[in-house]
C-alpha cells in the first residue's frame, strides 16, 4: 500500500470518518461475534491512517486488505468457490480528490490475496480502468503482487459449502443467502472520499461469472457533490438497479440524508428485483450512515466525534 497526503480542495482540516462492512447475509449466530470484531478492527485499522492525515484512499484500501486476509469473509482468503471449485475474485476502489475522479477495478483474478490492492494498482500504473480474468492474473503477477496459491485462498469452510452445493443443488439459497462482499468508505482531513469493494462471489458460480462489486456505480460509487458508498448483498439485483449510483443520486438530486436514501434505494432494488442487500455511505458533508433488507449485515464506523459504533443485526 503506497501512502498519500493528497493536496486539500479546502484549507481547513477537518474531522475523518469511516465506515466499513462485512456483508449483507444471514450470518451464523457462530461467527456473530467475530463477525463484528473484525469489521470493528478493520474501521479501526482505516481511522488510524485517517487521524495521521493520509487519504481516504489508503484507509479504504487498508481495511478491506484486513478483511480479505480474515477468512470469516467472503474475500480474498476465504472466497467462496466456483463451480469447478476454483477462486475468482473481484474487487474494485473509487476516490475523487481535487484532481478528479479515480477507478480501478479487477474481475475474476485468482492469483493474489488482496484483489483491492491490485484494483488500486490499476487504478494508479494503467490507463484502464477494469482488467480481468488472465488479463488481472498476469498484472498482479507483473506488479509483484500474485504468489497466492489455492491452497492459501481456499479455506475448509469454502471447500465444505462447495461440496453442500454440489451435493444438494441449493443454488437459489445460496444466491440469497451465501457470504458476501466486504467494502470501506472514508472520508479524509481534507474532505476526499474514497471507497473500494472485494469479494469472492458466490459459492457454485459460473466461471466467469462477475458480481457487482467491481463495476462501479453498481458495487460501489464515488461523487464529491453527493458522497460515496459500498454496497452488498444479491450482486445480480444490485447490477440490475445500479444500487451505489442510485443512493447516491437521491443524495444529490432528492436532497435526502444518507440514512433515508440508503433505504429508499435498497427498497427500490426489492421491489423491482426481489433481491436484498446492504449499503454504506458517507455523504459530501461527512455524514455517516447505512441500511440493510438482509437478516444481518456486519457494519462499523467512526464518525466525526471520533467514537467507534459497530452492529450486525437489523
Amino acid at each position: 500500500m503506497t501512502n498519500t497526503n493528497p493536496t486539500s480542495r479546502s484549507h481547513h482540516h477537518r474531522p475523518p470518518v469511516i465506515i466499513v462492512h462485512g456483508g449483507a447475509w444471514a450470518i451464523p449466530d457462530a461467527d456473530k461475534n467475530a463477525t463484528e470484531a473484525s469489521v470493528r478492527r478493520a474501521a479501526s485499522i482505516g481511522y488510524e491512517l485517517l487521524k495521521q492525515s493520509n487519504s481516504s484512499l489508503d484507509a479504504v484500501e487498508a481495511a478491506v486488505r484486513h478483511l480479505e486476509d480474515d477468512p470469516l469473509f467472503d474475500a480474498g482468503t476465504g472466497s467462496c468457490l466456483t463451480e469447478e471449485g476454483t477462486v475468482e475474485m473481484d474487487a474494485a476502489i473509487m476516490h475523487e480528490p481535487a484532481s478528479g475522479l479515480r477507478s480501478g477495478a479487477v474481475a475474476a483474478i485468482s492469483n493474489t490475496a488482496n484483489p483491492v490492492s491490485v484494483a488500486r494498482a490499476v487504478m494508479e500504473k494503467t490507463q484502464h480502468c477494469l482488467v480481468v480474468g488472465r488479463g488481472a492474473d498476469a498484472f498482479a503477477n507483473h506488479m509483484g503482487m500474485a504468489g497466492a496459491t489455492p491452497q492459501q485462498l481456499v479455506t475448509a469452510e469454502a471447500q465444505k459449502e462447495w461440496k453442500n452445493l454440489r451435493r444438494f443443488g441449493n443454488a437459489v439459497q445460496t444466491l440469497f443467502n451465501g457470504h458476501d462482499t466486504v467494502g470501506a468508505v472514508a472520508m479524509d482531513v481534507y474532505g476526499n472520499l474514497a471507497c473500494a469493494t472485494s469479494t469472492g462471489g458466490i459459492t457454485g458460480k459460473m466461471l466467469g461469472r462477475v458480481g457487482d462489486s467491481p463495476l462501479f456505480g453498481s458495487g460501489l460509487f464515488c461523487d464529491r457533490e453527493a458522497g460515496a458508498c459500498s454496497t452488498t448483498g444479491h450482486g445480480e439485483s444490485i447490477m440490475q438497479v445500479c444500487l451505489a449510483r442510485t443512493a447516491l443520486a437521491l443524495v444529490e438530486l432528492r436532497a435526502m440524508g444518507p440514512g433515508q436514501a440508503c433505504k429508499t434505494a435498497l427498497n427500490k432494488m426489492k421491489q423491482r428485483t426481489g433481491g436484498c442487500g446492504g449499503i454504506i455511505l458517507i455523504d459530501a458533508k461527512g455524514n455517516v450512515s447505512h441500511a440493510f433488507t438482509t437478516k444481518r449485515m456486519a457494519w462499523a464506523s467512526v464518525d466525526r466525534s471520533g467514537v467507534l459504533a459497530s452492529g450486525i443485526d437489523a
